[in-house]
């Protein structure tokens, strides 16, 4: 599968929300309560310049959003997970800063075994949430 990651646009927040709402909406750590609303978040990440969507054949089929070295959010439609499109988008943000961060809620297992693969180490609870969510940082090895 051909995956193309660029910048998103406004066009771009009707999937992105639809991606984000279908992921969040029977979680326990929804904030959203509608689709409209999960629309408006992914627009105002959008307008932020924040957001990278990877995009294949079928259209957009997920997006990272990253506020310089904080990871705010990824997630990919759900007939297209463990295809690799959530890797080449942790890649890419990689790529262009030395150091990432992110949090995730501690009982999301799939988050943290996705996350450890991809070189992301869990240093604590995050925040002010505790034990409810874990801090993950990922730092680029220096050439010695």
């Amino acid at each position: 599968m051909s995956v193309l990651l660029r910048a998103a646009t406004p066009l771009d927040a009707g999937t992105t929300g639809d991606i984000l709402w279908q992921s969040l909406r029977d979680s326990a750590q929804n904030e959203l309560s509608s689709a409209a609303e999960a629309i408006g978040c992914c627009g105002v990440m959008i307008a932020r310049d924040w957001m990278t969507v990877a995009v294949t054949g079928a259209g957009v089929q997920g997006f990272l959003a990253r506020d310089g070295q904080e990871i705010c959010a990824l997630y990919t439609a759900a007939d297209a997970r463990g295809r690799g499109i959530g890797r080449q988008l942790v890649q890419e943000a990689k790529r262009k800063v030395p150091r990432l961060h992110l949090q995730t809620p501690a009982g999301n297992t799939g988050a943290r075994r996705f996350y450890a693969r991809e070189g992301f180490v869990p240093v604590g609870p995050a925040g002010t949430t505790g034990q409810h969510a874990r801090l993950y940082v990922w730092q680029k090895e220096i050439a010695a």
